[in-house]
């Protein structure tokens, strides 16, 4: 996974980077917010670490174009410690805020589960091997394609959120795909085909979705009658209701 960590302090990137390349990441670092957003635009971005107080741009507005654009997660890196600054970040679009100074463990932990850098992820009966590329049910291997594969794991990665067809562009086939939208549907529609078609909705106008299958619902525990259900048949029972 490709891991952006943007900050104004070189020794601060330096072991921040040790820490992410140790564990098996591409690490790309910006020592400023406008060669943060030019390396956004040029890689595909998992996971931005933004420090809030960069030169020319801001961590924040960093983040907000980011958010604009792309799939890519965000945390935030700030010496600011008012619950205000950080109510802000959360609704400018990151996703999670840790405050200076911290442990780089510490980060480097809650930055894996921001982008569920586990190796299998099950969902719908499947299992998804994250670093292996292949989805299966139970022993066997779907024999999902490339682009399949990267279209559920992106749609995994933002669970519950809807991803335009541009957002799925930008993530799978890159920033320099000049081809046709459509494209995405017709991955989709052979995704569907291999795992079934009940985990990905689809959005009319805006683009697709992946929810946690409902438990069907004869499965359901059944639910107390209402209080003013159970009353009305106790006044039933009193006035002799009859067939």
């Amino acid at each position: 996974m490709n891991i952006l960590i943007a900050d104004d302090d070189p020794d601060m990137l330096r072991i921040l980077t040790l820490y992410f390349q140790k564990e098996g990441f591409t690490v790309y670092t910006a020592l400023d917010g406008e060669e943060a957003l030019n390396i956004c635009f040029a890689h595909k971005i998992d996971l931005a670490v933004l420090d809030w107080m960069m030169p020319r741009v801001s961590g924040i507005r960093v983040c907000g174009e980011i958010k604009k654009r792309h799939a890519a997660k965000v945390l935030m890196l700030t010496a600011k410690s008012g619950s205000e600054d950080e109510w802000n970040a959360l609704l400018t679009g990151a996703d999670d805020y840790v405050r200076k100074p911290f442990e780089p463990k510490i980060l480097l932990l809650r930055a894996k589960k921001l982008i569920r850098a586990e190796r299998d992820i099950y969902i719908g009966g499947l299992r998804v091997d994250m670093e292996g590329g292949k989805i299966f049910r139970g022993e066997t291997d779907l024999g999902a394609a490339n682009k399949e594969f990267l279209l559920l794991k992106c749609l995994l990665e933002h669970k519950g959120k809807i991803l335009s067809r541009e957002t799925l562009l930008d993530h799978v086939w890159g920033f320099d795909y000049d081809g046709e939208e459509r494209t995405v549907d017709t991955h989709i529609r052979r995704l569907r085909e291999r795992i079934g078609g009940g985990l990905i909705k689809t959005h009319r106008g805006m683009g697709y979705s992946l929810e946690e299958p409902r438990e069907p619902r004869e499965l359901q525990e059944p639910q107390e009658p209402t209080r003013e259900l159970a009353g009305r048949k106790e006044q039933e029972k009193g006035h002799g209701v009859h067939e």
